[in-house]
């Protein structure tokens, strides 16, 4: 059974750039150990009109979204969550994930109010 990470991250709009970057080195490292699959999406239609009587809470809400910041959603496809384990445990002995350039580099983000969760895949269509 397929197996996913998540991840909800609010971001400055004036880092998407850097966040961009670090996600495209993230995407070539997660695959080449065998992720099947790595999204990385940003906010476009944050305060949908489409469902006027939602009750519900919106991205921005929910990822604590300042007024000058977005939303990235993000997620990373494996075979199982055994898979998972296996492929992480690759990527971070990558040496790309531990290049002495990369040690003190701030991340375009900030860390603490990243949401992450692994989950079991339910309906795969």
């Amino acid at each position: 059974m397929k197996y996913v990470d998540g991840f909800v991250i609010p971001v400055l709009t004036s880092k998407l750039p850097a966040y961009r970057q670090m996600a495209r080195m993230g995407a070539r490292v997660w695959k080449k150990h065998g992720a099947l699959a790595y999204f990385e999406c940003v906010g476009d239609d944050l305060d949908p009109k489409m469902y006027p009587n939602f009750v519900g809470v919106k991205f921005p809400r929910i990822a604590k979204a300042g007024p000058d910041e977005t939303v990235v959603i993000s997620f990373i496809v494996y075979k199982s969550r055994d898979h998972r384990d296996r492929v992480n445990a690759k990527v971070m002995a990558d040496p790309v994930m531990n290049d002495p350039k990369y040690k003190d580099k701030p991340m375009p983000f900030d860390v603490k109010r990243m949401a992450y969760g692994g989950f079991k895949v339910l309906v795969e269509a």
